[in-house]
Order: C-alpha cells, then sequence, then structure tokens
C-alpha cells in the first residue's frame, strides 16, 4: 500500500509540474507579446545571431535549436524558481532517493521472459545463451524449419538440453504474417521506385494492395492514398475513407491527418471543421508535417479557429526548417503553378510548360553539338519542371557533353553535382574543385560562388574566408543568387568581415528577388526574432508559406495538372482540394474552376457553394480572377444569393488592389444601370474609360459600352426637354438659308432618279442559260496575262 502511496504522490507531483510548465510558456509568451508591442524601435532591432551557424546559406540557432525552442528554454529557466516554491514540501534528497527506489522496484518488476512449452515450460529464458557454438542475447527460429522462436533456460543448450518457445502459436503465426506482408510491402516498393511505366506501377500497388489486406500499415497508407487519388488504383473515396479511420485508430499520423482533411472538405463524410480540426491536431502532435502545414494555414486565416499569428508562425516554422534543410546546393525541384482558369480564358498564353515536340527539337539540337541547348536540358533534368522530370543522369550527360565543348556554366554545374553527389554522381570535393576553378577562371559567376563554398567550407582546400568573400562578391555582382546568399549569410555570422546585418538584409532580399528558397528561409528568421528588422510575425508568416510552399509535396500540382487534362476531373479536383488545404493559392482557385465546370465528385446542387468557397481563399490571397470570380458569383446569384452590393465591392477591390480591366467595365456598367449603387452615366463613362486604358483588349467591348452610353444620354436628354418648345424656337429661314426648301427638294430630286437608274439597269440585266457555258481552255495563262473579261 506504501508503494502505491508513493506512486501516486509522484504522479500528482508530475503533472503539477507539466502544468505549471504550460501556464509559464503561456504566461511568457503573453509578456512578450505585450513587451513588443511597448518597445521603441530601436529595442526591437535585437542581436539574436551569436551562436548561430550556417549551412549551405541556411541560418541555424546554436545546438540546432529552432528560435521556438530557445524561447521556451528561457521560460523553462525563468520559472524555476515558482516551481521550486510550489514542490518546497518536499526535501530534494527524499525526492530522489524516493525516485531511485520506485526506478529500482519497476526494473524488479519489468516481465521476464518466460518458455512456453519445451522442455522447461514457464522457467525463464536465460540471455546469452549457446546454441551450435553460437551465442544468441535473444531469442531466435535457429534450428527450426517452422520459424517460430524460441530460448534456453540454461546458458548451454547442448549440454542441459533446456528450452521452451519465446511466443504462442497464434503469436508465431501474426508475426510470421507480418514479415510476409513486409516482404510482399518491399517487393512493390521497390518495383514503385525503380520503375517510369504505368503498367509496372501498377502492378506495384497490386502488391501493395496484398500487403494492405495482411493489416501491413505503411501499404495501408500508399493504398489509402492512392484510392483517394486515383494513383494507379481506380478512385474510390469510400474504400480510401474506411481505410483512413482503420489507420487512425491505429495511430497513424497519415491516417489522422487524410481523416482530417475528408471531415473538412466533405468527401465521404459529412462535413465538419471541428473533427477536422481535432484530427489535424493529432497528425501534427505525431509529426506529420502536412498537418502542421494545414494548421498553420488555418490559425493564419481563422478557418475553424480564431486567426493567431504567432500559432501560425509556429507551425510554418517546423515545416520550414524541414523543407530548408533538404535543400542541396543544386537547388530543390521547381514548382510548377498552372492556374486552370488563365488557360481556358487566354488560350495563348504560355503555360510555361515545354510541348514534347519542342523539347524533341532541343534535343535533336543538342545531339547535333549546339552547346546551349545542351547546357539547357542539362538544367531542366537538374531541377525538373516545365513538364521534364528530373533526371541526375541525363543531366551529368548533356552538363559533361556541354563541358567538353569548353562551356562554362556546365562546368560549373558539374562542379556542383560532383560537390553535392548523388546515385548517378559519386561525391568528389577534388573533382568538384578542378570544375569550379575552370568555371571561375572563364569568369562564370556559378564556377566563382562554387569555389567560394569549397574556401567557406573547406571542400578539398584549406579554410580561407578572404578568399570565399572574394568569390561570393564576384558571383554576386553578376547578379547569381547563391553568390548573394552566401555573401549575405558571412555578413549575418561575421564570418570573414564585419557583422552587419543590413548587409546580409541587403543580400538575402536580392538572393530572395531571384527565388531562392533559403533566402526566403533566413529572411523569415530575421523578421520572426527582429534581428536586424523590427519583428514582424506578419511577415515572418508570409516568408515561412512560401519556404513550406516549395517542399517535395509541391510536386503533386503538376500530377493534379496531368489528371485533369488526361480528363480525370475527379482525381484532379481531389488532389487541387488538399494543396488547398495546405494554403496553396492556385490549388484553390483550380479547385474552385473544376467545381464551376460542375464537377461530378459531388452533388450538383453543391458545386457552386464549393467554388465559391475556393474562389473567396483564393481572392484572400490576391488572386484577380478569383475576386472578379466572387464578384460574378454574387451578381449573378451562384451558390448564394443575388447580391449586387457584395459584387459592388468585389469588383472595386479587384478594380482598386489589382487594377483589373474587367473589374472597371462591370463596375461601369453597374453605375450605368444603377445596380448595387445609385445611377450615374458620368461615372459610368469614367470606368469604361479606365478599363480601355487598363487593358488593350477591353477597347473594342468600351467603345460600344460608349457608344450605346452616348444614346441612352441623348434619349435622356430628350425625354427631358419640351421638343414642340424647341421646334417654335428655332427659324429655318435663318438657319439654313431663304432658299432652304429648294435645297431640300433638289436633294430628295436626286436620290429619287439615283433609285430609278439603278433598278432599270437591273431589269436590263439578261442572265446567262446554265447550259451555255465557254469551253474552258486547256491551259489557263499565269494570272497577271489573264485578259480582262
Amino acid at each position: 500500500m506504501g508503494q502505491r502511496a508513493r506512486l501516486s504522490l509522484l504522479l500528482c507531483l508530475v503533472v503539477l509540474w507539466v502544468a505549471g510548465l504550460a501556464a509559464a510558456d503561456e504566461e511568457g509568451n503573453q509578456d512578450e507579446s505585450l513587451e513588443s508591442k511597448t518597445l521603441s524601435a530601436e529595442d526591437q532591432v535585437k542581436d539574436h545571431s551569436t551562436g548561430a551557424r550556417v549551412v549551405a546559406g541556411q541560418i541555424f540557432l546554436e545546438s540546432g535549436k529552432s528560435d521556438s525552442q530557445s524561447e521556451d528554454e528561457e521560460n523553462f529557466h525563468s520559472q524555476e524558481e515558482e516551481k521550486e516554491n510550489s514542490l518546497e514540501e518536499l526535501n530534494s534528497l527524499e525526492m530522489s532517493n524516493l525516485l531511485n527506489k520506485d526506478l529500482e522496484e519497476a526494473e524488479v518488476q519489468s516481465p521476464v521472459l518466460t518458455a512456453i512449452g519445451g522442455t522447461a515450460d514457464g522457467e525463464p529464458c536465460h540471455f546469452p545463451f549457446l546454441f551450435m557454438e553460437k551465442e544468441y542475447p535473444e531469442c531466435t527460429a535457429d534450428g527450426r524449419e517452422d520459424g517460430r522462436l524460441w530460448c534456453a533456460t540454461t546458458y548451454d543448450y547442448k549440454k542441459d538440453q533446456k528450452w521452451g518457445f519465446c511466443e504462442t502459436e497464434e503469436q508465431s503465426n501474426k508475426r510470421r504474417q507480418m514479415q510476409e506482408a513486409e516482404d510482399v510491402y518491399q517487393t512493390g516498393m521497390k518495383i514503385l521506385n525503380e520503375s517510369s511505366k504505368k503498367a509496372q506501377k501498377k502492378e506495384a500497388y497490386q502488391y501493395l494492395l496484398k500487403a494492405a489486406d495482411m493489416n501491413h500499415t505503411k501499404a495501408m497508407e500508399k493504398v489509402s492514398y492512392a484510392l483517394l487519388f486515383g494513383d494507379y488504383l481506380k478512385q474510390n473515396i469510400q474504400s480510401s475513407k474506411e481505410l483512413f479511420e482503420k489507420l487512425t485508430e491505429e495511430g497513424s499520423p497519415k491516417g489522422q491527418m487524410a481523416l482530417g482533411f475528408l471531415y473538412a472538405s466533405g468527401l465521404g463524410v459529412n462535413s465538419s471543421q471541428a473533427k477536422a480540426l481535432v484530427y489535424y491536431t493529432f497528425g501534427a502532435l505525431g509529426g506529420n508535417l502536412i498537418a502542421h502545414m494545414i494548421l498553420g494555414y488555418r490559425y493564419w486565416v481563422g478557418i475553424g479557429v480564431l486567426p493567431s499569428c504567432e500559432s501560425a508562425l509556429t507551425h510554418y516554422r517546423l515545416v520550414a526548417n524541414h523543407v530548408a534543410s533538404d535543400i542541396s546546393l543544386t537547388g530543390g525541384t521547381v514548382v510548377q503553378r498552372i492556374r486552370l482558369a488563365d488557360e481556358v480564358e487566354n488560350p495563348g498564353m504560355a503555360s510555361g510548360m515545354l510541348e514534347d515536340d519542342l523539347i524533341q527539337y532541343y534535343q535533336f539540337l543538342a545531339e547535333k553539338g549546339d552547346v546551349q541547348a545542351q547546357v539547357g536540358l542539362g538544367q531542366l533534368h537538374l531541377h525538373g519542371g516545365r513538364g521534364v522530370e528530373q533526371n541526375h543522369q541525363r543531366a551529368f550527360e548533356y552538363f559533361n557533353q556541354a563541358a567538353n565543348a569548353g562551356n562554362s556554366h556546365a562546368m560549373a554545374f558539374l562542379g556542383k553535382m560532383y560537390s553535392e553527389g548523388s546515385d548517378v554522381v559519386p561525391q568528389s570535393n577534388e573533382t568538384a574543385l578542378q570544375y569550379f576553378k575552370k568555371a571561375a577562371d572563364m569568369g562564370n559567376p556559378v564556377g566563382q560562388s562554387g569555389l567560394g563554398m569549397a574556401y567557406l567550407y573547406g571542400r578539398g582546400v584549406p579554410v580561407n574566408y578572404e578568399l570565399a568573400l572574394k568569390y561570393f562578391q564576384k558571383a554576386a555582382e553578376q547578379g547569381w543568387v547563391d553568390g548573394q546568399l552566401q555573401l549575405g549569410s558571412m555578413y549575418y555570422n561575421g564570418i570573414g568581415v564585419k557583422r552587419d546585418y543590413k548587409q546580409a538584409l541587403k543580400y538575402f532580399n536580392l538572393a530572395s528577388q531571384g527565388g531562392h528558397i533559403l533566402a526566403f528561409y533566413n529572411l523569415a528568421q530575421m523578421h520572426a526574432t527582429g534581428t536586424g528588422v523590427m519583428r514582424s510575425c506578419h511577415t515572418a508568416v508570409e516568408l515561412f508559406k512560401n519556404v513550406c510552399e516549395r517542399g517535395r509535396w509541391s510536386e503533386r500540382l503538376m500530377t493534379a495538372y496531368n489528371s485533369y487534362k488526361d480528363g480525370d476531373s475527379n482525381s484532379a479536383v481531389v488532389q487541387y482540394l488538399l494543396l488547398a488545404e495546405q494554403g496553396y493559392e492556385v490549388a484553390q482557385s483550380n479547385a474552385a474552376f473544376i467545381f464551376d465546370q460542375k464537377a461530378s465528385i459531388v452533388e450538383e446542387n453543391e458545386t457552386y457553394p464549393r467554388a465559391l468557397l475556393h474562389w473567396n481563399r483564393a481572392a484572400s490571397q490576391g488572386y484577380t480572377v478569383a475576386r472578379i470570380k466572387l464578384g460574378d458569383y454574387h451578381f449573378y446569384g451562384f451558390g448564394t444569393d443575388v447580391d449586387y452590393e457584395t459584387a459592388f465591392i468585389h469588383y472595386r477591390l479587384a478594380s482598386e488592389q489589382q487594377h483589373s480591366a474587367q473589374a472597371m467595365f462591370n463596375l461601369g456598367y453597374m453605375h450605368e444601370k444603377g445596380l448595387g449603387i445609385k445611377q450615374d452615366l458620368h461615372l459610368a463613362k469614367r470606368f469604361y474609360d479606365m478599363a480601355a486604358e487598363a487593358s488593350p483588349d477591353a477597347q473594342v467591348p468600351v467603345f460600344l459600352a460608349l457608344c450605346k452610353l452616348r444614346v441612352i444620354y441623348s434619349l435622356q436628354y430628350v425625354r427631358e426637354i419640351n421638343i414642340r418648345e424647341v421646334f417654335s424656337h428655332v427659324d429655318m429661314d435663318q438657319l439654313l438659308g431663304p432658299e432652304w426648301d429648294l435645297y431640300l427638294m433638289t436633294i430628295i430630286a436626286l436620290l429619287l432618279g439615283t433609285i430609278i437608274a439603278y433598278r432599270q439597269r437591273q431589269h436590263q440585266a439578261i442572265p446567262r442559260p446554265a447550259g451555255l457555258r465557254p469551253a474552258v481552255p486547256q491551259q489557263e495563262p499565269p494570272p497577271e496575262h489573264q485578259p480582262p473579261q
């Protein structure tokens, strides 16, 4: 009874201590936010970089801790005294003795493996034991054909022959079944990873289906997502939901996140944002990055929760840390953002995708020795994107051909590939250094930046910060983003130069303009901590969100686009919906566009309300077409009631914020008709004129609208005056002269004569009989020598 009391007391103390920590953290965060509001601008610019280090241009805090971790540690230390006061009735020595005693008792009471059956049933297993001249520290299946695990109960099995099973027959069967499922799963994954053909991938999923039927968790995760998206399996949302529920019961973070997605989007279940939030939270606690990203976006805009910039910052920063740590020297994959609405409304506008014919043409040029084509194809295959899959083997071959022809750009990229290393190109600092030197000697900024990296980190050469700084400056002067990023990192940390946050900020901004992910990440860190700039949670979240959207999951944007192009709009819309939950504006607008086209995955009466929801989310992120669509939906009553005033507000926002010609034209029409606003023909003309100035495409419709407007204005003017009174005051003799009636009669007579003459000529024309045609000559003379007919 005394032992149980001690354990209960210990548990209560631990609970109180954890609660104290949580309260202290919350109070610390509140105090910190209040202080940030009251500090002066100079006090807010703090030095948070002491002990910071940079890896490949990425800012890391000391010991690899994030800012949130360091803040938690500060809160922990600041609350130590409070915790000690709450536990003052217990002596620290007695506490440690109690803990040690309980731990020793727990070790003694830990279950000991007991032999089942055999020659020593019920006796404890002895580890290690000797069998066939080999010591076994755990149970083994050696020596048995059925694969059942057993152990010896004495050290020397051969001498004593004392043994028993480590598991029941039921447990053995279950273990063998799981091992068989693992083998099937690994076979399927091997085919899936090594093949690029659709038929082979479908075969791989058959293996995964078999493993999933055997309750293999990872196989169930792969199959459930394949059923949800229609990847190499027929799309079946109901079956995927059942698998997600099963995975959730087993505690799978992927299953929890996916089930949250189903409740959020109302696919296969009744929509419930509350349940979605619960499942997303469990998925995030389990470490699922997509769940963290979704929660970051929800706290950012306030979907199902109160908006909280700090909460959004916490989730986004965690995901951004993982994305940034995956960025290599060769850069990440290219995110291709294609808007379906823009493709349909502007068919001639380039989507950024390369047609197969154009790729084949470049390949033909590369085979013929065109160096520029070789370098271009090498970069396409190195990074992927624009319809070209990432392929390091092809990239290496093209760069090698161009480098042999003396191209410095190809040499520099070969240096980057050797410096990074991959399955195709073995890592070699010496080879990378040779290529970087050749390229740098030719003035290539990529080679100069690579050489700077070698001197900065001592890759193949001794560390030399001065030379690193020199080469980074040369590369940055030529606008190369890697050089700008590394130069900013050196100024940020004071490596080789005096620490200068303004210079660091300058070079990080320049690199971010070139689209470098790590530049966005470093700027986000500076704004999140107030290092060198005034702390701005809003700016930090936007920058971290940009980094998060460059993660590996962004590849599904292209997968969804290809599904839509292949005619599978149901698969495309589900993929876009998941990406829309993560906060991708292009996915939100594309999902809305597909719903607008009456997607069959939901009931017909749900398409417009769902489209309206996602147009609204896309518009809140600054997409002009989405804002105009919101105006159209309220104007015509699609998915909502007709509301001219709300439509007018959306059109005005699109006009003022994005200078949309379409929105200006619509505002002109609403002023002309007096819809949602008081009728005003002068303002209508003004908006029509603004639309014509904003876009050349609007000039023709604006011209027609202005013509109509002039007619309306004239009619209104005529309606407002008394015509008889006007004509009574008009003196025709004075206006047109004394003989105006003779002039009028002469004009009428001339017109009459012209009509009569024209009619007579028509009667005199005798039609040629259809059967009498002149013979066609064998050879007609050229057109310029033909006789007149």
